[in-house]
C-alpha cells in the first residue's frame, strides 16, 4: 500500500515570474485548497523578498520548494565562462532562498540553457558535457556549505539536447561523483522520453528527492494519457517519500506560455488545474489496488 505523501502546487501555474505580490495572492488558495507546499518558481531573486515570503509560509502553514529558470543568460555549457559566473551568482541567490525558507534542495535542469536543442558533433557535445559536470561539481560545493542538495531535471528532447532521460541523468549525476547531486523527474518530459517507467525509476532508485506530474498534454493529471498505474508502480518499487508537485504554467503571460508551447487554455481556470489535479493525486496514491491508464476522474 502506498505511503502517505505531501502535495506541492508550482507559482507557475498562476502566475510569472513570481515576485513578493504573489504571496497573498497565491499561499492563502494553495493552502486552502489543501496543498502542503507551494513550489516557488524563481524567476527573478531580485523581486522577491526571502523575509516577507518566509512569513507567508509559516502564515499559511505551507512548506518551500525552489525551482530554478534557466535561459541563454544561465547557461553551464556556454563557452563564455563570464555566462558560468552569471548562473553561478543566480544559483547562489535561489540557494540562500533555499536556506531562508527551509528547503533542503534546488531544483531544475541547472545543467544547460532550457531550449538549447541542436544536434551537434560529437567532440562539442563531449566539451558541453564536461563544462557541465565540472561547473555543476562546483554548485554542488556551494549546496554542501549551506546544508542543501541539488535536484537535476532532465527534460525533453525538444527543450534539450544534453540530458533527457533516466539514464542521462543518472550519468550526469555519477560523472558529478558528489554526494549533493540529487534527481527530480518531471513526468511530463518522462511521458516522451521513457519506453517504460518503472525501469526508468528503478535506475534512479534512491537519488530521486522530487517528482513533477502534469499531463502527457501538460494539462490537469488524470485526463490525459499518462501511464498512472505504471507510474505509481515505479514509485513504490523505490519507496520515493519525497513531495509530488503539480506544475504546468498559466496562458495568460504571453511570453512563459509561448516559451513552453501553450497556445490555449488546459482548464476553465488554473485554480480548477490545482484543486481537480490535487483529487486526481491524492486517488491515485491512496489507491489499494491497480488503476488504470486513464483518468480517474470525471471533469
Amino acid at each position: 500500500m502506498f505511503q502517505q505523501f505531501q502535495f506541492s502546487a508550482s507559482t507557475w501555474l498562476w502566475t510569472s515570474p513570481f515576485s513578493t505580490r504573489d504571496v497573498e495572492t497565491l499561499f492563502p488558495k494553495i493552502s486552502a485548497m489543501g496543498f502542503d507546499a507551494v513550489e516557488i518558481a524563481v524567476e527573478d531573486p531580485a523581486i522577491i523578498d526571502k523575509e516577507v515570503v518566509r512569513k507567508g509560509l509559516q502564515r499559511y502553514n505551507l512548506k518551500a520548494i525552489v525551482c530554478g529558470a534557466f535561459g541563454p543568460t544561465r547557461d553551464l555549457t556556454h563557452e563564455d565562462p563570464a555566462v558560468h559566473r552569471n548562473c553561478f551568482e543566480y544559483i547562489r541567490q535561489c540557494m540562500d532562498l533555499c536556506t531562508a525558507w527551509g528547503a533542503g534542495f534546488f531544483a531544475g535542469p541547472m545543467y544547460s540553457a532550457v531550449g538549447k536543442a541542436r544536434m551537434v558533433p560529437p567532440d562539442q557535445r563531449k566539451k558541453e558535457w564536461e563544462l557541465a559536470v565540472n561547473n555543476l561539481r562546483t554548485v554542488c560545493d556551494m549546496a554542501t556549505a549551506q546544508g542543501l542538495q541539488i535536484a537535476l531535471e532532465p527534460l525533453n528532447r525538444f527543450e534539450s539536447d544534453l540530458v533527457n532521460t533516466a539514464a542521462d541523468v543518472c550519468r550526469l549525476a555519477e560523472d558529478i561523483n558528489h554526494p549533493a547531486a540529487r534527481i527530480m523527474l518531471d513526468l511530463f518530459h518522462s511521458n516522451i522520453e521513457e519506453a517504460n517507467p518503472e525501469a526508468a525509476l528503478q535506475q534512479i532508485g534512491q537519488r530521486l528527492i522530487h517528482l513533477q506530474v502534469s499531463e502527457n498534454h501538460r494539462g490537469i493529471p488524470g485526463t490525459g494519457t499518462t501511464a498512472w498505474a505504471a507510474w505509481r508502480k515505479g514509485i513504490e518499487a523505490i519507496g520515493y517519500s519525497g513531495t509530488i508537485s503539480i506544475e504546468s504554467f498559466t496562458p495568460n503571460n504571453q511570453e512563459l506560455a509561448g516559451a513552453v508551447c501553450i497556445w490555449h487554455p488546459l482548464a476553465p481556470s488554473q485554480d480548477q488545474f490545482a484543486s481537480e489535479g490535487l483529487a486526481f493525486l491524492k486517488q491515485w496514491t491512496a489507491a489499494k489496488t491497480s488503476i488504470p491508464n486513464q483518468t480517474l476522474l470525471t471533469t
